[in-house]
């Protein structure tokens, strides 16, 4: 069952993790909401658990301490509503696997036929401008394309919620401007995203809302609203004064820490 516009999609309460009983924590007393169709980026400096945090959100790891719900309901395992980019894309890529094929891969347990997989996977990579690359193979494609095709994937089973883990981190700089304006574009579906990234700049010009962490164990030190209109392109939307007021206060939130 979809929220209603009034409730969250996502509720995070008092989580924390830590890897051994006798280990230090990780993150401590986490707690924030997404709204539906919200694009959420995290930032934070490196080891403060926004990795950890992700895969917590998706059920691929076991909180020590604390709840996140989706729609209401506890996440004890991976929900089928939601789907996770990677960073790393030469690896979440099946090599043996054309690129249909890699795509249409979340849709076996669905029940659908060979030629609803075909059409739904070719329709996705028409959307993330790789229409006619189907019958390639990752090991065939550069970085961007490959990562193009890990977003076709996460499309293709038409989510509730994408996450994202630094998914541009390994592409050059005009790649990266390419793949964040197809984020913007997923975006526009009214998909709920949230994005981690240790990219400020990155997070305020996707995001509607940034989350900062506190260093290692991370806490939510602050939760800004950026407030630009959109659609947003990287020239104006990143030389806009609220671009850069935004981002300084986020710097200012990320160094008191």
């Amino acid at each position: 069952m979809n929220p209603s516009a009034d409730e969250p999609v996502l509720r995070v309460a008092g989580l924390g993790k830590r890897y051994a009983p006798d280990a230090p924590l990780v993150l401590e007393d986490v707690t924030f909401d997404v709204a539906v169709g919200e694009l959420l980026a995290v930032v934070g400096p490196s080891g403060c658990g926004k990795t950890t945090l992700l895969r917590m959100l998706c059920g691929l790891m076991e909180p020590s301490e604390g709840t996140v719900h989706l729609d209401g309901r506890p996440v004890l395992r991976p929900p089928s509503e939601v789907s996770v980019v990677f960073q790393d894309y030469s690896r979440s890529l099946f090599p043996w696997l054309n690129v249909a094929r890699n795509v249409a891969f979340p849709l076996r347990p669905l029940g659908l036929s060979r030629d609803e997989r075909a059409a739904r996977a070719e329709a996705v990579l028409a959307d993330v401008g790789l229409n006619g690359d189907g019958r390639k193979y990752p090991w065939q494609l550069s970085g961007g394309m490959q990562q193009r095709v890990a977003i076709a994937r996460a499309l293709v089973s038409r989510p509730q919620v994408i996450l994202l883990d630094e998914p541009f981190a390994s592409v050059d700089a005009l790649t990266r401007a390419e793949l964040q304006d197809l984020l913007l574009g997923v975006h526009e579906r009214r998909v709920t995203i949230v994005h981690v990234t240790h990219d400020v700049d990155e997070a305020v010009y996707l995001a509607d809302r940034v989350l900062v962490l506190t260093p290692a164990p991370g806490r939510v030190a602050a939760s800004v609203e950026v407030g630009l209109g959109r659609p947003r392109t990287q020239i104006e939307t990143r030389s806009s004064p609220r671009f850069l007021a935004v981002r300084n206060d986020i710097h200012e939130a990320i160094a008191a820490r």
